[in-house]
């Protein structure tokens, strides 16, 4: 529990620790002997987008962790570009989930080994993917909201309706003028996004919004957002527009496979992301659950918590 400066007390603690040699701001709740749940926000967000999902989960027995992403919010801010590449994001997650010591979770007393579940929305997914491809020996379970598989988004965008509903990627590669843009009329294009965006009309209310623009202001925080944008078209960036134009990935299919269980939530009323994604998975993950929100937006979890809670929660259960 944490006493606010107003006198409110939340159902969770804030702290720091250092992985991949950047200081790292989280929130936790649960017991740390409980298996651990580690939650990824997206952009433009921070721990807080699982404010529904940290006490609810916590409650049905599980230690659960919501980091700032690096430089997000109270996390470290390093400059430049290259610092928000994928393998240091990923490198993150792996000293994360070290740093909470999830092999030594649960049942030790038998020999067996709790490995944690591995969530992320939006950003948070798209890294999340990543870990499950690249560290499948490092989680039990995915479950990803509103974040497609790498390799099918890549699919996808040889689409001229994803391209048009990805024309922000693009605009994010510009130097200065994203940050301008967004800054503009105390965030107004922030503020718009999160009143207008989600499917119920009190999704994000006014103090929600204060804190999404309070993180987002502060020093390094939006430039260090819009570089994970920046360092993912470096990765490969001619390779990945030829991949996206002809519509193919260019890679064998086994070799960008999810091997862990996987349970994929999906508001079926995403301005930026379409509904397609959620096909033709076959290829890349072995074991999916596809669940679709029909009333919830991009912001999956905020417009539909009780619903995305219950999911997690049977996710986790199943044997």
């Amino acid at each position: 529990m944490t006493t606010t400066q107003d006198g409110t007390t939340e159902p969770w603690t804030h702290g720091e620790t250092v992985a991949n040699g950047i200081r790292l701001h989280y929130v936790e709740a649960g017991d740390p002997d409980d298996p651990l749940v580690l939650l990824l926000h997206g952009f433009p967000e921070f721990w807080y987008a699982w404010r529904h999902q940290l006490p609810a989960l916590a409650e049905a027995g599980y230690h659960v962790v919501a980091p700032d992403l690096r430089g997000y919010n109270a996390s470290e801010k390093p400059p430049g570009v290259e610092a928000y590449r994928l393998t240091r994001l990923v490198g993150d997650v792996v000293e994360l989930i070290e740093a909470f010591g999830a092999e030594r979770a649960g049942s030790e007393a038998d020999g067996e080994v709790t490995l944690p579940l591995l969530v992320g929305h939006d950003w948070g997914g798209a890294i999340a993917w990543e870990v499950a491809i690249r560290h499948p020996e490092r989680i039990g379970k995915l479950a990803i909201l509103n974040a497609p598989h790498p390799e099918r988004f890549q699919r996808e965008l040889g689409s001229r309706s994803q391209l048009r509903k990805s024309w922000y990627m693009f605009f994010f590669q510009l130097p200065g003028a994203p940050e301008k843009a967004i800054r503009a009329g105390d965030y107004r294009v922030l503020d718009r996004l999160l009143r207008e965006d989600p499917v119920g009309p009190d999704t994000f209310d006014s103090v929600d919004i204060e804190r999404y623009k309070d993180a987002l202001s502060k020093p390094g925080a939006l430039t260090a957002a819009i570089n994970y944008y920046r360092a993912l078209a470096r990765e490969n960036p001619i390779g990945t527009l030829r991949r996206a134009l002809a519509g193919r990935t260019g890679r064998p299919p086994a070799y960008r496979r999810v091997q862990v269980p996987t349970l994929l939530i999906w508001g079926e009323q995403d301005a930026a992301l379409s509904v397609s994604l959620t096909e033709g998975l076959d290829e890349w993950v072995e074991d999916l659950r596809v669940e679709h929100l029909p009333e919830a937006s991009h912001w999956v979890q905020a417009d539909a918590p009780e619903t995305v809670n219950d999911l997690l929660g049977e996710f986790l259960a199943e044997e």
